[in-house]
Parts: structure tokens; sequence; C-alpha cells
């Protein structure tokens, strides 16, 4: 054993030496400092740029290695900011709100635009047939004062019902949510487009609409990092948007790759993906920088989900030091 180690160092060696003289020596993937990322859900296409990048070697690349995390929702999200068990956070928009609240984090890039990524479907058998009768229905989101949550309020005031007409039932993850709606607890769900496109192929459910057309200037997706990770580690924190943003843009241009990577990870087959890749990648930022509309438009979203009495100062919660990333 102490024979076959001793090889394999001196083989290793050997080697660095004689690369030495020709190219500068790599870091292997378990010599690179680790980012803790954590994510808002397990099943979402809109953060498979975290895969896509690992697949491409992307993440390597830039000199850092991933640890990864599906949490149940934004309210999750902002609990591991706070508790310090991340580094990096992926979730919504509306999000941000709960920064002025005291999660000692901050935004540091806006990861997309309007919420192309999100749909509204329905059970197979369900009676709904048109938006006008969801009235008084249930829906299930994944938690109060989340994206999802903020999405169905948006469409019944749409309407011109009250924002409560349509109900909102928070119950976390997308298996929480699918198991609902099929057992009839709640009437439908508010989610990943993918999901939707997913259960309609499996004839288990349909798409009743996509929330893309429905809502303008909007940053459906912010990138978040705890306040002490960006004192201490700047640099981690700009080499994870370069490679993120180096992700998207490989996306952008390699989109039959990038459907297959997303296929493997969601574990749909390949017209709902494809679907589904085709609908939300418009939305997706290739540098991170934040639209001043958009931004009005979260700051009035805090106060109409109540995370908020009165609309924040946004340039308190994010920062653009990091933005435009150059990839």
């Amino acid at each position: 054993m102490l024979t076959t180690i001793r090889r394999a160092t001196l083989l290793a060696l050997a080697a660095v030496l004689v690369l030495g003289a020709t190219a500068p020596v790599r870091l292997a993937a378990a010599d690179l400092p680790i980012v803790r990322v954590g994510k808002a859900q397990a099943v979402a296409l809109v953060f498979i740029p975290i895969e896509v990048g690992e697949a491409a070697g992307i993440w390597k690349s830039v000199g850092i290695q991933l640890d990864t995390s599906a949490l149940r929702g934004d309210g999750q999200v902002q609990q591991a900011l706070t508790g310090g068990n991340i580094d990096i956070g992926l979730g919504s928009g509306p999000g941000l709100g709960f920064l002025a609240k005291g999660v000692p984090a901050i935004g540091v890039a806006a990861a997309a635009g309007p919420p192309d990524s999100m749909a509204l479907y329905l059970d197979a058998k369900s009676s709904v047939k048109t938006v006008a009768d969801l009235k008084g229905k249930k829906i299930a989101v994944t938690t109060k004062g989340s994206l999802t949550d903020w999405l169905i309020k948006q469409l019944a005031t749409q309407q011109g019902w009250d924002a409560d007409a349509i109900t909102t039932v928070p119950l976390g993850d997308a298996k929480a949510m699918i198991a609902a709606m099929q057992t009839g607890e709640v009437d439908g769900e508010c989610g990943a487009v993918e999901l939707g496109y997913d259960l309609q192929d499996r004839k288990q459910g349909r798409v009743l609409l996509n929330f893309g057309p429905i809502i303008k200037d909007f940053h459906t997706h912010i990138i978040f990092a705890r306040n002490d990770f960006v004192a201490q580690h700047p640099d981690l924190v700009q080499k994870f948007l370069v490679g993120w943003f180096r992700s998207v843009k490989y996306m952008k241009a390699h989109r039959e790759q990038s459907i297959q990577i997303a296929m493997k990870a969601e574990g749909m087959d390949e017209r709902a993906t494809t679907q589904s890749f085709d609908a939300f990648i418009p939305m997706m930022s290739i540098d991170g920088q934040y639209d001043n509309k958009a931004l009005d438009r979260l700051s009035k979203s805090f106060v109409e989900l109540g995370i908020l009495d009165t609309a924040p100062d946004m340039n308190k919660l994010i920062t653009r030091k990091f933005v435009p990333v150059k990839t």
C-alpha cells in the first residue's frame, strides 16, 4: 500500500515538473475553494446553470467548486442565509423584501427578467377552463411572501378581484404541491413551467397559463450573498457570478447540449424539457445588470405581499459593485 502511494506521488511530482516547463499548474477540483449555494427549488430549470456549468467544466475554470443544496422556497433560502448555512442563495425577486426585515444578505446580481419560467397548471381532471374560473379556488405555492404567492395575487387583481380571491396554499417544494393537487387538496399549482409541461406530457395535468406575458418589467430571480461572505470573500462572489453567467451564455449558444444536461438533472423527457428550455431561456440575464423599472416593480411587490408596510429604498437591498459581470 505504502509503495503504491509513494509511486503515485512520484509520478504526480514528475508530471508537475514536466508540465511546469511549458504550462502553469492547474489546481485539481479538490484544491479549489468551496462556495455553498442554496437554490429555492430542487426542480427548476432556471437554476440549471449550476449543472450545466459543472458538466461543461465552467466552475472549475473560474477557480471554485460548488456545494449545492435544494431548498423549499424563498423562505428557506433566506433562513439558510441567516443561519450561515449557505454563502450564495438563488431565489426570487420578491425575496429581496426579506433583506429589509433583517436577513443579513444582499442582492449581488439579477439572474432573470419577466417570469417566462413560471406557470399555473392544473390537475388533468380539473373543471377549471379559463382564468375566470379560478375565483375561489385554492392554488399551491411554495411559501407566503414568495414569488409564486405574488404571481397568484397579481393574477387575481388583474381580473379585477381582491388579491385573496384566489386562495394560496403554501406547501414548500414541487413534490408536495403536485401531490396535493392530485389528491384534490388544492385545485392547481404555481411553479416552474417545466413541471407543468411534464405533467401535461404524462396526461396528469395541463398548463393553464405562463406568467411571462402577464408580468412585465420584473426581476423574477435574484442572486443573493451573505453580507459577511461579500465582505470577506469578494473574489469568490465574483468568481461565482462569472461562472454563473458564463454558464448561461453556454446554454444560449449550446441549446441541444444544455437540454440533454437538463433532462438528466431534472429527470424529465425530452419534449417537456425542450418546451421549457425554449420558454425560459430568453429571460435569463447574461451579465446580471439590474433594470430600474423592474426594481421599482419589485419594491411595490413587497407591500402587496405584506412583507413590508412601505416600499423600501432598493439601493439598500442590492449592490452593483459586481455587475455588469464580464465573462
